[in-house]
């Protein structure tokens, strides 16, 4: 989970840095703050999977840190920290909109653990590998094979074949590629469809696989 970022905001300083210092060997990327107000200032920048939130913070309190990220409709999770066990404080803390809680004093290790299990919850599942004839298509990277051989397409040709071999052997019209490939801007009547297939043939080599259904669409059967 290397790519996940964490931004760590406690005031006790030491505890700050032992925290952060504790998930980089995780391997996330991790951000401190060690105020309120220097909270907001970072998350204002950066889209971050998860803030580990202690809930009693100077210039601007916990609370009103954990409501401005819920307020941001983003998906960024929330671990609640806090000296405080009594149960009423973690019901305050969780109806703010925080996603877990966490009492002081706690161990290492199973911080890390919450963040884990948070930073999954954030990102949602990547969709799955697409394939047909010899040709997979993985759209979380944005990476095609044909017969294990990796093939680079621009953009516009990626979307076209994605949208072939997603419909599993069925025809799809050049008004739908236009449709689901390009901006609701695009002239009806261009021809780039035909180019980028013509495009997309020339790339994936041969035997051709992209076959043309006259007066109908395209297909990869």
């Amino acid at each position: 989970m290397g790519d996940v970022r964490v931004l760590v905001v406690e005031d006790e300083t030491l505890l700050a840095d032992s925290i952060a210092e504790w998930l980089r060997r995780e391997a996330f990327a991790v951000d401190v703050a060690y105020d309120g107000d220097a909270a907001l200032e970072r998350l204002g920048v950066t889209d971050y999977d998860v803030v580990v939130l202690d809930r009693d913070l100077p210039v601007v309190h916990g609370d009103d840190v954990c409501r401005a990220v819920v307020d941001s409709g983003t998906e960024t999770r929330v671990l609640m920290l806090t000296a405080a066990a009594a149960v009423r404080e973690r019901v305050a803390g969780l109806a703010l909109g925080a996603d877990d809680y966490l009492v002081k004093p706690f161990a290492l290790v199973e911080l890390s653990a919450r963040v884990h299990a948070l930073a999954r919850r954030a990102r949602p599942a990547a969709p799955p590998k697409l394939s047909r004839a010899g040709i997979v298509v993985d759209p979380a990277r944005r990476e095609v094979y044909r017969d294990g051989r990796y093939v680079a397409l621009s953009r516009k040709e990626f979307a076209v074949l994605a949208e072939l071999v997603r419909a599993g052997g069925a025809v799809v019209s050049a008004e739908e590629l236009l449709d689901r490939a390009w901006d609701e801007h695009i002239d009806p009547f261009t021809n780039v469809v035909r180019v980028t297939v013509m495009k997309l043939r020339r790339k994936l080599g041969d035997p051709q696989v992209v076959e043309t259904v006259p007066g109908v669409g395209y297909q990869i059967r």
